[in-house]
């Protein structure tokens, strides 16, 4: 009795009646029924194999059982599954009898022809309830073959005793070898293609899959899983049963299986349902429960994948589509805003680790977008020196512009475009806002508050657009003002009324409401006297927990893009912590 060589047969079974050459087919399908019922009546006799005596008697007759198996195999596997019943109507009790029967199920050549017969059960596209039903007997029926001699000690002592083997060290064994040959036929059979000889048929491609279900999350199946994955036929349609696609999603996503990055793509792309699913289940997990914390946002992601696999472009464009319809359904939604942004952050480091030199352009990932815009957002922050920021930032300002305001009274779909492909590099418009107040530039201050009223209010008209832009200036003109030297302090509630004064409405009511308080905060970071009066005016600015919940997230994404630009800030940064250590501790 041989393991490897058993596996290796239970791996070429796949391929139907190539395995068997030397073997005449079997024709008296009356004989075949006869012997079913012969044998059944013994398999009842053989109950548990619990005796002595009915264990030499399964000695004895074995060598026949094996036969007769093979000789039903043969004769299975030219039927479809409704012809098997008429002519063999117990051959489900046959099996189940089989499969029960410790002292049978030690023997590699029994549990070969047992695993083949059931695979000839399975109906490959089950039209009814009833169909469903029988292959999930048969699913379980296998499962049971592989799992017996992990999980029923007793009965394996009935056998091990006999012949001398120690269960811990018979069965992993037999386990490996057969899914080290199963992934060996499918790599054979990837390499090969065509060739009719040395690959496994489509059918059994299919049969395997489904046996595989219950059996994903199983250790020791994880290479087989991934050979699956990575199989690629020459078949048009897709082979493995979708039952399969989905188990081994939810056992990804469930963190009970661990598969390479490429298995993972493979997946993805051979079946949509798990790309959706996995994006559903990342926004499930972190809109709710990691809000206001980019940096575990961030190890998410990466530990999700979906930026490794984002790489393929066809991931990348689903991926992105799901992110355009999350802002759209939430109205821009600043915690769907800032999941795209650190999302399109990994994915442009996962791109430039795999990818030193390019294979697809980048236009391929934003093919509605402008070639060169998209260009020059992907340039990191942190790798502009801080000399040319000011300069790139007017470039940015001004290819929007050439974009967005050429379109006519009414057209929001350039604009909007133009738009997403900015958010997702939106450490842009934060770096504007900071110019603006910081002390040591002087910035040009037409094109950032263009750029400003554009990300926070894409779809406003050039005339809107204009009016907000001369709001939010007089605004800025009033705490440039209090920058400048002066014998006293300045004070928070000189602050407070500088950012209301001569505004059409309250900065809290006005339409570029957020901006100005974002405009404040910079202030408080960066003005020379904003460090004494932070805590104060923030307390007067924090009036509810929304309020406070976006000031949270201020603080949160600027640190996280001064952690990336390894800021020369060491004063505002801490500042910032503390106050992010603050107000964290009062929600």
């Amino acid at each position: 009795m041989c393991a490897p060589h058993f596996l290796r047969c239970l791996a070429a079974c796949m391929q139907g009646h190539h395995l068997f050459p030397f073997f005449k087919m079997a024709q008296d399908f009356i004989g075949l029924a006869s012997d079913c019922q012969y044998w059944l009546q013994k398999l009842s006799a053989w109950y548990q194999a619990s005796t002595l005596e009915t264990q030499k008697d399964i000695c004895l007759h074995l060598p026949q059982f094996q036969e007769f198996l093979r000789q039903m195999y043969e004769a299975l596997q030219e039927m479809d599954c409704n012809t098997v019943m008429e002519r063999f109507p117990t051959i489900g009790q046959l099996l189940a009898k089989t499969c029960s029967n410790p002292f049978i199920l030690a023997y590699d050549e029994s549990q070969k022809f047992l695993i083949w017969c059931l695979c000839c059960l399975i109906n490959k596209e089950p039209q009814n309830s009833e169909d469903s039903k029988l292959n999930s007997w048969i699913q379980g029926l296998l499962s049971h073959i592989l799992s017996a001699f992990t999980f029923d000690i007793k009965e394996i002592n009935l056998f091990s005793q006999c012949l001398g083997y120690e269960p811990v060290d018979y069965y992993p064994a037999l386990l490996k070898n057969m899914v080290l040959s199963l992934v060996s036929k499918l790599r054979e059979s990837h390499l090969h293609g065509f060739h009719t000889q040395r690959r496994m048929a489509p059918e059994r491609v299919a049969s395997l899959s489904q046996v595989c279900v219950p059996l994903v999350t199983l250790p020791d199946f994880e290479p087989l899983v991934e050979a699956m994955l990575t199989y690629h036929g020459c078949e048009p349609q897709e082979v493995l049963c979708p039952a399969f696609f989905e188990a081994v999603n939810e056992a990804f996503l469930l963190k009970k299986i661990s598969l390479p990055t490429p298995a993972v793509v493979s997946l993805w792309l051979r079946h949509l349902p798990s790309l959706e699913k996995a994006m559903l289940h990342l926004f499930a997990k972190l809109i709710p429960s990691e809000r206001n914390c980019l940096r575990r946002i961030e190890c998410f992601i990466k530990d999700s994948l979906l930026p490794q696999a984002a790489c393929h472009p066809a991931i990348f464009r689903l991926v992105d589509e799901m992110f355009r319809c999350a802002l759209l359904e939430t109205d821009g939604a600043p915690e769907v805003l800032a999941v795209t942004q650190v999302f399109t952050r990994c994915f442009v480091e996962a791109l430039e680790k795999e990818n030193k030199q390019l294979r697809f352009a980048f236009k391929t990932y934003f093919p509605y977008a402008s070639p060169s815009l998209a260009t020059v957002l992907l340039r990191h922050p942190e790798d502009t020196p801080q000399g040319c920021r000011l300069q790139l930032l007017q470039r940015i300002s001004r290819m929007l512009q050439e974009v967005v305001e050429d379109q006519p009274c009414g057209s929001c779909g350039a604009p909007f475009e133009s738009w997403f492909l900015f958010i997702h590099f939106g450490g842009w418009a934060d770096m504007a806002a900071e110019q603006l107040l910081r002390s040591e530039t002087e910035a040009p201050v037409a094109a950032l508050l263009w750029l400003l009223a554009f990300y926070y209010r894409p779809l406003d008209s050039s005339q809107r657009r204009a009016q907000a832009m001369a709001e939010v200036e007089a605004v800025l003109s009033r705490l440039q003002l209090l920058m400048l030297p002066r014998s006293t302090p300045v004070s928070a509630e000189e602050l407070q009324a500088a950012t209301g004064k001569g505004s059409s409405a309250d900065p809290t009511q006005s339409a570029c409401r957020q901006l100005i308080r974002h405009l404040l905060l910079n202030f408080l970071l960066w003005a020379p006297g904003g460090h004494t009066i932070a805590r104060e005016a923030i307390s007067l600015m924090a009036c509810t927990d929304e309020m406070t919940y976006e000031i949270i997230s201020f603080l949160d994404q600027t640190l996280y893009r001064w952690d990336h630009l390894r800021s020369e800030a060491p004063g505002s940064a801490k500042l910032a912590r503390e106050l992010l250590q603050e107000l964290r501790a009062q929600v």
